[in-house]
């Protein structure tokens, strides 16, 4: 009896150990813009509306209960055409563990995350999606940037490659609500039935390049600011190609 207890004691300690929730990731941390942020200045998913960053960028928050979430406004260069750049914004949230190997695992709550994908040259209309991707972290490293003397948080992807260095803005984190925001069932009289939420429209939301979002217009307001980020983009990959 006393055996089985001591067992089933180091097995429940292997699993602590195995699976910690870090807290020097506590906090909202974002991208050298620092424009990008989670929360819900950012996506509002009652009405389903995400509310555009002055610059693209990034933006991760950890809690110390062991939940985050991620906020990505992405410009996408067209070496081709650099006149047609596209945009992707996304958003989810869910929980995160780091394992005894010293990766980060985050696994989004599925039916929550939302992308909207934005590309004139390709569609007449911005397509508005669910996005869930779970993520893995080969590893990450936190430390005092020499340059900005604040806290700088470097994430490796899975095959070892960096991400763009983060920057602590706040903590505790700026986050929305950690459980599931927009379930595809609710409980009714009749029993469940699948929500509507999903198909409202972005509509808030300013698109970049003066597309539709489901039958609704909207005003450009970006297409310069994208547009020379993509030069840039494109400027920069010339460079690097004739030097190195």
């Amino acid at each position: 009896m006393l055996s089985s207890i001591a067992s089933a004691l180091l097995v429940g300690a292997s699993v602590v150990a195995a699976q910690t929730i870090p807290t020097d990731l506590v906090g909202t941390w974002s991208s050298k813009s620092n424009k990008t942020l989670t929360g819900p200045k950012f996506y509002d998913p009652v009405n389903e509306k995400f509310t555009e960053p002055e610059r693209p960028g990034i933006s991760y928050s950890f809690s110390a209960a062991g939940f985050f979430e991620e906020a990505y406004y992405r410009a996408v260069a067209n070496p081709n055409d650099p006149k047609c750049p596209a945009a992707i914004i996304q958003w989810q949230h869910g929980s995160f563990t780091k394992q005894a190997n010293g990766s980060l695992v985050l696994v989004p709550i599925a039916v929550d995350g939302r992308q909207l994908y934005s590309d004139p040259c390709a569609y007449d209309e911005a397509v508005y999606t669910r996005y869930n991707t779970s993520e893995m972290f080969q590893r990450y490293e936190v430390l005092t940037d020499p340059y900005h003397n604040i806290p700088r948080l470097n994430l490796f992807q899975f095959d070892g490659s960096p991400m763009m260095p983060l920057y602590l803005v706040m903590s505790p984190p700026e986050m929305l609500p950690t459980g599931t925001l927009n379930p595809l069932t609710t409980a009714t009289a009749g029993g469940a039935k699948a929500t509507s939420k999903f198909k409202r429209s972005a509509e808030g939301f300013n698109l970049p390049m003066n597309h539709k979002v489901l039958g609704k217009r909207h005003e450009p307001i970006a297409a310069d600011r994208i547009w020379w980020f993509g030069v840039f983009l494109t400027g920069s990959g010339a460079l690097l190609y004739y030097f190195f």
